[in-house]
């Protein structure tokens, strides 16, 4: 089994990154392995509608959208983590996830997600709403913690010394790693991820 973690961070190796490091090392001690993909330091514009990765089958604007939709595919659980910018997560990674949707929707449904966020004060649980939305639409089961998945600092030293929120990176961590479990299990005895009614769309303008 493999879990993504992807780093929504203008910082490599800032507090977004120290979060997701503790999460993956927790992951891979229940023999879970791991990839963190880092959306890069170049401003990621959100999706603009235009239909075109229908057709290309991924993001025809190419850059960090395009490159993570193999590791996607082969992930079994997605972890998302961004810094707070103005009291909300970083607007490069919701561009990203907004068109990680649209164009790789097909590799994020029923696989259990996670989101995590990181501050040096406040705003963390408006972006952790945010991020949640994408999951949310793809039927992705969402982990949880023993609190809002959040670490605190304003550098990587600093939120690693957040005893709490590293703790909370490693329950979150137990978790994934727990359903993941039981979805490999649950396939072992035949039970299939459910069926989603479709074709319904109601407009409120009549």
């Amino acid at each position: 089994m493999h879990v993504l973690l992807i780093n929504g961070s203008p910082h490599k190796q800032g507090c977004t990154d120290a979060a997701l490091r503790e999460v993956a090392a927790t992951l891979q001690e229940a023999g879970i392995e791991t990839t963190i993909f880092h959306i890069g330091a170049a401003p990621v514009g959100g999706c603009v509608g235009c239909g075109g990765c229908a057709k290309a089958g991924k993001c025809v604007f190419g850059g960090p959208v395009a490159d993570v939709l193999p590791l996607l595919e082969k992930a079994d659980g997605v972890i998302f983590g961004a810094p707070v910018h103005y009291a909300t997560a970083a607007g490069s990674m919701l561009g990203f996830m907004h068109r990680l949707a649209m164009s790789g929707g097909t590799y994020l449904r029923h696989k259990p997600a996670a989101v995590v966020t990181s501050a040096r004060r406040a705003g963390t649980t408006t972006a952790l709403e945010a991020m949640e939305k994408v999951p949310q639409f793809f039927e992705m089961p969402l982990i949880s913690s023993t609190y809002w998945p959040m670490v605190h600092g304003g550098k990587a030293e600093e939120a690693a010394l957040d005893e709490e929120g590293m703790q909370i990176m490693r329950n979150l961590g137990r978790n994934m790693a727990w359903m993941l479990h039981c979805i490999e299990a649950g396939k072992a005895a035949g039970i299939e991820a459910p069926q989603a009614e479709s074709g319904k769309r109601t407009s409120f303008i009549r």
